[in-house]
């Protein structure tokens, strides 16, 4: 099954190359992603404090239901800051590798 002659010549003239110069207010979304980014940081070090506090209460009280939620919460914000560490280098990846598909 051969593709159709349209969609063969819309995928030649479509392109994408992204620009931040290309539209205005580049440096307000820069501003405002570099925000939100601190902002998810402190979000992720408040649920590991609160997390580990409750692990430990939690383990010394014998209470494992504490614990465990603890130790779920230490994971859960560890990952997290993780992932906003790691999230413009993901991006970039992916998107390199989809623009080497032809």
């Amino acid at each position: 099954m051969s593709a159709s002659p349209l969609a063969l010549l819309v995928a030649d003239i479509v392109s994408m190359n992204p620009s931040a110069s290309a539209l205005p207010g580049q440096s307000t979304i820069q501003t405002l992603t570099d925000g939100l980014g601190w902002w998810a940081l402190v979000a992720a070090l408040v649920g590991l404090v609160i997390g580990a506090a409750a692990w430990a209460l939690g383990s010394h009280s014998n209470n494992y239901q504490y614990a465990n939620a603890g130790r779920k919460a230490v994971l859960a914000s560890g990952i997290a800051a993780l992932l906003i560490g790691a999230a413009p280098t993901i991006v970039n990846f992916l998107f390199q590798t989809g623009n080497a598909i032809h």
